[in-house]
């Protein structure tokens, strides 16, 4: 008699099955505040307005700005789900847009002081805004990602496959079988008498990651998946 090996333990994060065009479509949408950085600095560059120690600022933000750009394009070409502790792209956009915000602030200021009529201006704030939500992702974009997993361990597993949806934990106390169904679904038979589908449809490898999770069970129940 065969006995089935339990699959390898441990976290695993799952992605979605189209996270690489996610991720290129993503890097793409950065052009937004290479615009931005762009339509702050003609001013200076036509000498319209003086070069400042502000101008030289915005200016290096911006070359390692789009240096980042061409360094992440590379890494999705080489690893899509290349992952790095701080999302170093999104900093530099918030940079872009917090030393835009100022800048703007500062020329309405100087106007304002030369004598024009006072008035609020929104765009400052709304970049402001803009680069605080980049600062956010930067640091945090690491914690969405990994909503999505599977966890096999001693006692069960757990599961999310949708980054929005509840997480599925179980224990082997809980579980009478797993059943495959479908390309990449699980129907996951409880001891109560209840029924769980879980579908990895929508997960990159998702048939893979399907099967880890029945060996698994396989290696751990006793009880065989029921037959239709």
């Amino acid at each position: 008699m065969n006995v089935a090996t339990p699959a390898a333990e441990g976290r695993t994060t799952l992605y979605h099955r189209r996270h690489a065009k996610q991720q290129a479509a993503k890097t793409l949408g950065h052009i937004a505040p290479a615009l931005v950085l762009f339509f702050g600095v003609v001013p200076i560059l036509t000498g319209e307005e003086h070069f400042t120690f502000l101008g030289a600022l915005e200016i290096a933000v911006g070359a390692a700005y789009l240096a980042l750009m061409v360094r992440e394009l590379r890494h999705l070409r080489h690893n899509p789900f290349h992952r790095e502790p701080v999302a170093w792209l999104e900093l530099a956009a918030a940079g872009i847009l917090a030393l835009e915000s100022y800048h703007i602030w500062h020329r309405h200021h100087a106007a304002e002081l030369a004598g024009a009529p006072h008035r609020l201006h929104v765009l400052p704030w709304l970049y402001a805004a803009v680069a605080l939500m980049y600062v956010v992702l930067a640091f945090r974009l690491n914690k969405l990602t990994d909503r999505q997993f599977l966890h096999l361990h001693a006692d069960g597993f757990a599961v999310r496959t949708h980054r929005l949806g509840p997480a599925h934990e179980l224990t082997w106390a809980e579980v009478a079988a797993l059943e495959p169904v479908g390309p990449a679904d699980v129907l996951v038979h409880r001891a109560d008498g209840r029924k769980l589908q879980i579908s990895f449809a929508n997960t990159h490898d998702g048939a893979a990651h399907r099967d880890r999770l029945l060996a698994h069970a396989a290696g751990h129940l006793a009880t065989p998946a029921p037959m239709d």
